[in-house]
């Protein structure tokens, strides 16, 4: 099954789970994909204590996951994406959502 994955949360234990939930579909087997939106962008700098995001991200990409990040969005917060999450547009997001069998948001 391909499922989609946006996250526009900039809350730690939301996007913590909506990873988790990521890594768990792809040892099921199943094609994920996760596209970052809004205040979702900033998720590379939300790691607490209890909640290592960026943890779970990079399991994520190393069990095959892929990441894309709204440049729109990424530009109004001055930055230019990451190797691990990469400057993406509205046509990756269309594609992405029309190409899914289950999309999920957080």
């Amino acid at each position: 099954m391909k499922i989609g994955i946006v996250i526009y949360s900039d809350d730690s234990e939301t996007v913590w789970n909506a990873f988790r939930f990521g890594n768990y579909a792809l040892i099921e087997g199943d094609e994920v994909t996760v596209f970052l939106l809004a205040k979702g962008v900033e998720c590379e700098s939300l790691d607490t204590e209890k909640f290592k995001v960026t943890e779970q991200m990079q399991t994520f990409f190393d069990n095959g996951g892929e990441i894309f990040a709204c440049g729109s969005c990424l530009k109004i917060r001055q930055s230019d994406g990451s190797e691990l999450c990469p400057l993406s547009t509205m046509k990756d997001l269309y594609e992405i959502v029309k190409g899914c069998d289950k999309l999920l948001t957080f």
